[in-house]
C-alpha cells in the first residue's frame, strides 16, 4: 500500500472512530474553540523566540482584496510576494534579506503541511504551493522572521509562514462570489482582463468530531508575462510594426509582441477533520486537492507588409519565431496534499506527531515547436511530465513546561523528489507522447534532531538556548538529453551540520521587551540546484553536482512595546551567508572564455538593516505600517569578481507598507493601503542599469483601496481597487495595472 493510499485509508477510518467514541462524548472536553486550542498548543511546543507578525481572518476581510491566499501577506513587514496575476502558480516569497529567486530560504506551512516547494530554489517550479489554501479557509497567519528557532530547518533563513485554517465549534458556512477586472495598456496591448471566483465553506461539530470543508473555483485572464524583443536591426524586413525601446542593460531593442497571456481555471477543495479521542488526545486529518487548467497564447505586433496579416517571424528578427512559439502552452495539473497528526495535551507536557504528503499526481505541460500561426492548430511539440514529483515529511515533537520555563525537543524526516520527463509529440495539442528527449531526476533526504530550552533566569530575563543537528543526503540524480547528447548518473552526496540558536529577552517594564537573538542555519542544496544541465554550444554540460550547503549566521536586536491598543517594534538585523547558492555567470568549459549562467557557491554575502513596524487602534481607526532598510551586498565572489560590493538580486534597499482602516459605523469599513519598494537589480553585478523595462526590476508604489459593508449578519458586500494609481512597473515581468474587485459573502 502506498503512502497516498494509507493516508486516505486513515481519513476514511476517522468517522468510524468517531462513532465508536460517541458513547464517551459526555466525558470529552466541553465544547471549546478547538482552533484556538490547537494554535496555542503548537505555540507551546515550538516556542519560537522570533520576531513575528500576524494577520487574522477579520483583518483580511476588511483590508485585503484577497482572491488568492498569498494576497493576505502583502502588507506584512518586509515581505514581497511576486504574484504576477490572479491564479499565478509561480509566486515566490521575498523576505528582509533574500530576493524573489530564493524560494528555498523560507518555509510555508498550512496546518503543519509544507507548502514550500523545496525541489528547487527559484521563482518558477520551486514556488510555494499557495493554491492548496483558499482565503475563505484562513483563521490566522503568523510570520516568524529569521532562523532563531531550533524547531525549523535551515530553510527558515528568511522567514517561516504558518497558516492556520478554520475548524468550527458549531454549524457554520459561507458562500463567497467575486469578480475582478483589470484594464491593461502597454505597447500595442490594450485588453480588459476579467477574473471570477466562487467559493464555499461548511463546517460543524458532532460531539467529539469537528468537520470543515471548503471549495473554490477561480477563472482568470492575465496580462502578458513576457515580451518578444530583439536587438534593434537596420536590416530590410518583410514585416512592419513593433516599438523601439531599450533592454535592462541600456541596449536599443525592438519590441515585437507579447506572450504568456494565461487563461486559467483552478479548483481548490479541502477537507479537515479533528477528532477528540479523549480530553487529552486529538487526531486530525487535512486533505487538499488543487486542479489547474491553463492555456497561454501570444499577441504579435508585426504585420506582413505584402498581405497585411499578423506575422510571427521576420527576416530582420529571425529569433522571433521561437520566442512566439515558446509563449504558447497548456498546463494540466492535479496535486494532492495530505496531513495526518496525533496531538496530546497534559498539565505540563504537550506533544504532536504529524506526517504530511504533497503529490504531483498529474502534471503535464504541452508546448509547440512548430512555428506560428500554424502551431496554433497543432503540429510538432513537446510534452513535459512532472508526475511523481513531490515530498513527504514526518515530525515528532514535544514540550515540557515547569515553573522555570519550557523545554522542547523533536525529530524530523523529509524526502523530496523531482521526476521531470520530456517527450516529443506529433501534435502538441492532443497527440500522445513519443520518444523521450530530455529527463531530470533526483531525490534529497534530511533527518534532524532538535532541542530548545526556555529558562526564566530572573523576573525580567528569559534565556532560550537551542540546537538542531541535520543529516542530509542527495541521491538517484540523473540527467538525460537526446540532443545535445547527454546521459549522466549523478553522484550521491551527503552533508551534515549543527545549528546553535540563542535568544535573550529582557522585560524592561510592563509591555516593553528587548530581545537579542542569534542563529546559525544550514540550507542544503535542492535537487534542482544540484542536478542542473546547461547547453554550452552543441554540448550539454553538468556544471557542479558537488555544491556545498549555504551556512548562514543571523543576528537580531529587537525592541518592542505592546499595549491594549497595539504595538511598536524596532529591529536591527544582520545576516552573513557563506557559500551562498546563487545563479551567476562564470566560465564553465575549460579553455574557453565564454561565460554561462548556472547555480554556484558564492563565497560570502551580507545583509544588514533596520525594520520598524507599528499597529495601533485609535477610536474608529486601525493603523499599521512598516519600513525596512536593507544593505544587502556580495562581499566575496571568486568566480565572479564583478559582483563584489554590488547589491544582491531583487533585494531592494527600501521597503514600506501602510494600512489605514476607518469604521464610521460598526458595519462599515473603509481601507486605504500602500506598498513601496525601491529600485533593485536582477543580476549579481548590477549590470541591469535600466529598471523600468521588460526583465528589469524597478521601484513601485502601489495604492490599494477597499470598502466593506456588513448589510446584515448574513450578507457582506465589498468593493476594492488594487493599484489605484495605475503604477506601471516591472519585476522582470510586467505587473498588473489598475484592477477593480467586487465580492459578496453570504454567511449561514
Amino acid at each position: 500500500m502506498t503512502l497516498h493510499s494509507r493516508l486516505r485509508a486513515c481519513a476514511s477510518a476517522i468517522p468510524v472512530l468517531a462513532a465508536a467514541t460517541s458513547a464517551t462524548a459526555q466525558t470529552a472536553r466541553p465544547p471549546a474553540d478547538i482552533l484556538v486550542v490547537a494554535h496555542k498548543q503548537a505555540e507551546s511546543i515550538e516556542n519560537a523566540p522570533s520576531t513575528r507578525a500576524t494577520v487574522t481572518a477579520a483583518q483580511i476581510a476588511d483590508t485585503v482584496n484577497a482572491v488568492n491566499v498569498e494576497d493576505t501577506l502583502k502588507y506584512l513587514p518586509s515581505l514581497v510576494i511576486r504574484k504576477r496575476h490572479i491564479g499565478d502558480t509561480q509566486a515566490p516569497l521575498a523576505t528582509r534579506t533574500s530576493g524573489l529567486g530564493s524560494s528555498a530560504r523560507s518555509l510555508i506551512f498550512a496546518d503543519g503541511a509544507l507548502l514550500s516547494s523545496l525541489i528547487g530554489n527559484n521563482n518558477t517550479s520551486a514556488s510555494p504551493r499557495w493554491s492548496l489554501v483558499s482565503p475563505q479557509e484562513i483563521a490566522r497567519i503568523d510570520v516568524l522572521y529569521g532562523p532563531f528557532s531550533a524547531a525549523y530547518a535551515g530553510n527558515s533563513i528568511g522567514a517561516v509562514v504558518n497558516i492556520t485554517t478554520r475548524l468550527p465549534d458549531r454549524l457554520e458556512g459561507t458562500i463567497v462570489a467575486g469578480t475582478s477586472i483589470q484594464q491593461y495598456d502597454q505597447y500595442d496591448t490594450h485588453r480588459t482582463l476579467p477574473a471570477y471566483q466562487i467559493g464555499a465553506t461548511l463546517g460543524d461539530r458532532f460531539g467529539p468530531l469537528a468537520v470543515f470543508g471548503s471549495f473554490s473555483r477561480t477563472t482568470s485572464n492575465g496580462q502578458p508575462l513576457a515580451y518578444v524583443t530583439a536587438l534593434r536591426s537596420t536590416a530590410t524586413s518583410n514585416t512592419a510594426g513593433g516599438f523601439d525601446d531599450v533592454n535592462r542593460t541600456g541596449q536599443p531593442i525592438r519590441v515585437l509582441g507579447a506572450t504568456g497571456f494565461e487563461h486559467q481555471r483552478q479548483d481548490n477543495a479541502k477537507l479537515k477533520l479533528a477528532l477528540d479521542v479523549s480530553p487529552s488526545l486529538r487526531l486530525t486529518y487535512v486533505g487538499g486537492l488543487f486542479v489547474n487548467d491553463t492555456e497561454s497564447t501570444v499577441q504579435t505586433y508585426l504585420r506582413n507588409t505584402a498581405t497585411g496579416l499578423p506575422a510571427y517571424a521576420t527576416s530582420a528578427y529571425p529569433s522571433a519565431a521561437g520566442a512566439f512559439s515558446g509563449g504558447v502552452y497548456r498546463y494540466d495539473e492535479r496535486h494532492w496534499s495530505h496531513a495526518l497528526s496525533a496531538t496530546g495535551t497534559g498539565a505540563r507536557f504537550d506533544w504532536q506527531v504529524i506526517g504530511t504528503l504533497y503529490d504531483f499526481a498529474h502534471d503535464v505541460q504541452r508546448t509547440p515547436t512548430a512555428a506560428l500561426p500554424g502551431g496554433f492548430a497543432g503540429g510538432a511539440g513537446n510534452i513535459v511530465r512532472l508526475d511523481g514529483t513531490g515530498w513527504a515529511t514526518l515530525d515528532a515533537k514535544g514540550a515540557w513546561t515547569s515553573g522555570l520555563g519550557t523545554l522542547s525537543a523533536g525529530a524530523h524526516l523529509d524526502r523530496f523528489e523531482v521526476n521531470s520527463q520530456r517527450y516529443a509529440t506529433v501534435d502538441w495539442l492532443r497527440g500522445a507522447q513519443g520518444a523521450r528527449n530530455q529527463a531530470s531526476q533526483g531525490k534529497t533526504r534530511t533527518a534532524a534532531l532538535w532541542a530548545q530550552d526556555e529558562v526564566r533566569l530572573a523576573t525580567p530575563l528569559t534565556l532560550t538556548l537551542g540546537g538542531r543537528y541535520e543529516w542530509w543526503r542527495a541521491y538517484d540524480g540523473f540527467n538525460y538529453s537526446l540532443a545535445p547528447a547527454l546521459s549522466v548518473n549523478q553522484p550521491a552526496r551527503t552533508a551534515h551540520g549543527f545549528s546553535p540558536k540563542a535568544s535573550l529577552a529582557y522585560t524592561a517594564a510592563p509591555g516593553w521587551t528587548v530581545r537579542a537573538s542569534f542563529g546559525k542555519a544550514y540550507r542544503f542544496p535542492t535537487v534542482g540546484e544540484l542536478y542542473q544541465a546547461i547547453t554550452t554550444g552543441t554540448v550539454l554540460t553538468v556544471p557542479d553536482p558537488n555544491l556545498r550547503p549555504e551556512r548562514a549566521l543571523s543576528e537580531e536586536l529587537a525592541v518592542e512595546h505592546r499595549n491594549a491598543n497595539g504595538s511598536l517594534r524596532l529591529s536591527l538585523f544582520n545576516e552573513t551567508i557563506r557559500d551562498a547558492l546563487i545563479s551567476q555567470s562564470a566560465v564553465l568549459v575549460p579553455g574557453s572564455s565564454a561565460a554561462f549562467t548556472y547555480v554556484q557557491n558564492v563565497d560570502r554575502t551580507r545583509a544588514r538593516g533596520i525594520e520598524a513596524a507599528a499597529q495601533q487602534t485609535l477610536g474608529r481607526f486601525d493603523l499599521s505600517g512598516s519600513v525596512t532598510y536593507a544593505d544587502a551586498v556580495t562581499r566575496k565572489d571568486t568566480a565572479f569578481p564583478a559582483a563584489v560590493g554590488q547589491r544582491l538580486p531583487s533585494v531592494p534597499r527600501w521597503k514600506a507598507t501602510a494600512v489605514a482602516t476607518w469604521r464610521p459605523v460598526d458595519r462599515f469599513a473603509l481601507t486605504a493601503a500602500a506598498r513601496y519598494a525601491s529600485r533593485n537589480y536582477a543580476t549579481l553585478d548590477n549590470s541591469d542599469t535600466v529598471g523600468n523595462t521588460y526583465q528589469g526590476f524597478y521601484k513601485y508604489l502601489v495604492v490599494d483601496l477597499r470598502a466593506t459593508v456588513r448589510a446584515t449578519d448574513r450578507y457582506t458586500f465589498a468593493l476594492g481597487v488594487d493599484n489605484a494609481g495605475n503604477d506601471r512597473y516591472f519585476l522582470f515581468h510586467p505587473f498588473p495595472q489598475r484592477t477593480v474587485h467586487a465580492d459578496v459573502t453570504v454567511t449561514l
